[in-house]
């Protein structure tokens, strides 16, 4: 049985990035662990969840599988998982990665693990992406480095933060992905004039966002 974990996060994950690609990989009899920073339940981004932000039936669907899917709901430490144990490592994004995955040595670990090993996949979506911005392979350089990349971009976080990058709820954003993915090497291209936006270089999957959240789960159940 292939297995897939994935790295959730307790600050705001963006629910329709986590659930594609869980109900897809579950469908397709994938065995599943999900991990968080300290092993406590994820925490959903209230937006992803609110259906004057993504519509009634979107709503509905990711709310039920955030409420009572068994592996959301019974997560480990992302201390004690290694990416030697699974096919695929997902990283779901969401703005929340920012102050917890992204920048947890652990998950960049696991990333960089996953990305110099000959085998596994790994699929990072839309905040998450920042995450490229921090982790280092064996040699110190960064894992992005020279590869092609998509992500949230910046003139999507502009309609987001105000002057002082502040969210709507008053947190100040660290920083905005696509700088940091650009700043360490990574051949960004968000494609702006599509519809979706999902980008395999080898073993490095990366989406832009909620609405490639399906297209790239069949790309990883492809790939």
């Amino acid at each position: 049985m292939p297995s897939a974990l994935f790295v959730v996060s307790e600050e705001g994950y963006w629910a329709e990035e986590c659930v594609e690609p869980l109900t897809t990989l579950e469908s397709a009899d994938f065995d599943l662990t999900v991990a968080t920073p300290s092993g406590e339940k994820p925490v959903v981004d209230d937006r992803s969840v609110d259906p004057d932000e993504v519509g009634e039936e979107t709503a509905e669907r990711v709310r039920e599988v955030h409420e009572n899917d068994e592996h959301l709901n019974d997560p480990v430490p992302i201390a004690t998982v290694s990416a030697n144990d699974y096919d695929a490592v997902v990283f779901p994004g969401g703005h929340g990665t920012e102050w917890d995955v992204n920048q947890d040595r652990h998950a960049r670990n696991l990333l960089a693990d996953v990305v110099a090993g000959d085998e596994g996949t790994a699929l990072v979506v839309c905040h998450a992406v920042g995450l490229l911005g921090f982790a280092h392979a064996e040699d110190g350089q960064y894992v992005v480095a020279g590869r092609d990349v998509t992500g949230f971009p910046n003139e999507w976080e502009e309609g987001i933060v105000d002057e002082n990058d502040r969210m709507p709820d008053g947190r100040k954003l660290p920083y905005w992905v696509e700088d940091e993915v650009i700043a360490a090497g990574g051949d960004w291209d968000a494609e702006l004039d599509a519809d979706e936006s999902v980008t395999v270089d080898g073993d490095l999957i990366t989406a832009r966002g909620p609405g490639s959240s399906s297209a790239a789960a069949s790309t990883l159940l492809d790939e």
